[in-house]
């Protein structure tokens, strides 16, 4: 059992990995570097008495700061052509990593269905990969949204631990509502799934901030979208190697 949650979660994890990396970097990093001019003061929004049908007034600086030209802490990190290779190698790889520990959460819960007699097949991955995600991403984006760089946040450590204690009760509730077998399960369910959001996730003192909002707005929509699609798409790998582990270890080759 536990060579089959590893295999599985290995070979998952990595695809998902690679799937993140490719779309993060195709929609999402593009706003986030874009925003980062914002942040260093590469680019300015400049008030005017007048409103742009076009948007925002933005100010830059007399030199050369495209998006392609800055990297964000990377120190010594050049583009080439609009590729950071430094960077973009890192966010590869951490992307493979991030998504092989998910694939390890995703994997487990599996095996445990799995044990009480629940099938897992490749297309039933999927609504658990969505299920990972309202847990891990959705939720937690409710009352904390996907953030670029130079927003006013609340207490990092209080943000974290909100954090933590919403993507566990979602998780719980959702199991309940799943594989709940009575109304007090569901009634939990709806109670786990709404306490995180009766309490309130931290928020800082007031708004602020040096990035237009038209830049928040996509990057936090394009991560929820990217997001989405990749913790499908690890449902979908998690569920097919799962049942392929599972059927090879029933029917072994011989020599």
């Amino acid at each position: 059992m536990l060579g089959r949650i590893v295999t599985s979660a290995l070979f998952a994890g990595f695809a998902a990995g690679l799937i993140a990396a490719l779309l993060q970097l195709a929609l999402v990093q593009p706003v986030l570097l874009e925003a980062e001019q914002f942040e260093t003061g590469a680019r300015t929004l400049v008030e005017t008495g007048t409103q742009d049908p076009a948007g925002p007034a933005v100010h830059e600086h007399g030199h050369d700061h495209g998006a392609a030209a800055h990297s964000h802490g990377t120190g010594g990190d050049t583009r080439i052509g609009g590729i950071a290779p430094l960077r973009d190698g890192l966010s590869v790889l951490f992307s493979i990593v991030v998504y092989t520990g998910y694939a390890f959460f995703l994997v487990a819960a599996m095996a445990v269905a799995a044990d009480r007699g629940v099938a897992v097949t490749a297309r039933r991955g999927i609504l658990w990969g969505l299920a990972g995600y309202v847990a891990f991403q959705l939720a937690p984006a409710v009352g904390l949204p996907p953030e670029v760089p130079g927003s006013v946040s609340a207490d990092l450590a209080a943000r974290q631990i909100w954090w933590i204690g919403t993507t566990l009760a979602t998780a719980l509730g959702l199991a309940l509502i799943a594989f709940g077998r009575d109304r007090t399960a569901w009634g939990a369910a709806i109670v786990l799934l709404a306490a995180p959001h009766v309490i309130g996730a931290p928020q800082a003192d007031g708004f602020g901030g040096v990035v237009p909002a038209e830049l928040a707005g996509a990057f936090a929509s394009r991560a929820l979208g990217v997001g989405m699609a990749v913790w499908a798409a690890l449902g979908l790998a998690c569920g097919y190697f799962w049942q392929r582990e599972g059927a090879a270890r029933q029917h072994p080759r011989t020599a």
